[in-house]
């Protein structure tokens, strides 16, 4: 069987809002994704922590993190990921103590150390700005919370000491990359908003790699957009919901996901469509053979011992079906 196959494929979430819908909606969705994609058989459902952006209700991590393995059974749940700066690692390891406890062996714990949010917000978070430079100390403190309690230790994560969560380390560069490789630690690269670094990172992370107690050798995922349909063309079309997407960021003006539209001529500069298709370089938007052939491709290149999707598209039922084609692909 090929790497296509054997890959494991998970799946990220940002609870995304549309235009015209509510928050109320995208929350129902979220849990209806993942329910469909633990019976299709992906392996993971993470979650990312956001603040602040209009389009985004995945801020309250944990708890949606809850909500979603209380109405799944075998899917792994996850973040991907707290922030862990924004938090006292004492918190974490309470919650994700909790939360190991009530759905033991399915709780992934990834961590970033950037804000996820603009840097006003980033300050109403009560975020301080030197916590980014203390991430290994804090990565360090929190799993000394998640593990087995000493003798004498005064301060415990009650519940949380001795659930030995499963902790990663993400990225969009080749800080965490080096850490993770470091600490002997699964690492997931951040492809699907910045992959300029991404073969960078994974060649650091390999060619660094300590064995530990967690990890024998060393475990990549890589994160990417895609987008799969019943023909290319209605691929792309769908997929202009996550160019206007990416736009708005690239002004500065985040808003819900907006509907797919004809063309995104007249809709962005030729300065913004290049940024734009930068941030979506790793994307495979397509039918089912192009997205076997572009997987395939994705996979050589990489050698990543599993994928974890990004779907945003306007309609649930084109998420739903995207992910349908990927499983079909999963088990041809």
């Amino acid at each position: 069987m090929s790497r296509l196959n054997t890959t494991p494929y998970s799946m990220l979430d940002l609870v995304p809002i549309v235009q015209g819908g509510s928050v109320a909606d995208a929350l129902r969705n979220t849990t209806r994704l993942a329910q469909h994609v633990e019976h299709l058989g992906f392996k993971r459902f993470w979650l990312a922590e956001h603040h602040n952006i209009p389009g985004v209700a995945s801020s309250a991590t944990a708890l949606l993190i809850g909500q979603v393995a209380e109405q799944t059974t075998t899917l792994r749940v996850g973040s991907g990921g707290i922030m862990l700066p924004n938090h006292a690692p004492l918190v974490v390891a309470e919650q994700f103590g909790t939360l190991a406890t009530l759905y033991p062996g399915r709780i992934d714990l990834g961590l970033g150390r950037a804000p996820g949010t603009d840097q006003l917000t980033a300050r109403a978070l009560h975020r301080d700005r030197q916590a980014a430079d203390d991430f290994p100390q804090q990565v360090a403190e929190l799993r000394a919370f998640l593990a087995p309690a000493s003798p004498g230790q005064k301060v415990m994560a009650v519940p949380g000491a001795g659930t030995e969560v499963p902790v990663w380390l993400l990225g969009s560069s080749l800080f965490s990359a080096q850490l993770a490789a470091q600490l002997g630690l699964p690492y997931a690269f951040a492809a699907h908003f910045a992959p300029a670094s991404l073969l960078d990172a994974l060649a650091i992370y390999r060619d660094n790699f300590q064995p530990s107690a967690v990890l024998d050798k060393p475990y990549a995922m890589v994160g990417i957009p895609l987008l799969a349909a019943e023909s290319d063309q209605h691929a792309q079309h769908l997929a202009t919901t996550a160019y206007q997407k990416f736009l708005g960021l690239v002004r500065g003006q985040p808003a819900p996901l907006a509907p797919p539209v004809e063309s995104m001529e007249g809709l962005w500069s030729p300065q913004e469509e290049f940024s734009v298709r930068q941030m979506l370089a790793a994307a495979i938007f397509g039918s089912a053979a192009s997205v076997r052939e572009q997987l395939a491709d994705l996979l050589e290149k990489t050698q990543a011992d599993e994928i974890m999707l990004t779907t945003d598209c306007y309609r649930y039922a084109d998420r739903a079906r995207s992910c349908e084609i990927v499983a079909a692909l999963m088990r041809a």
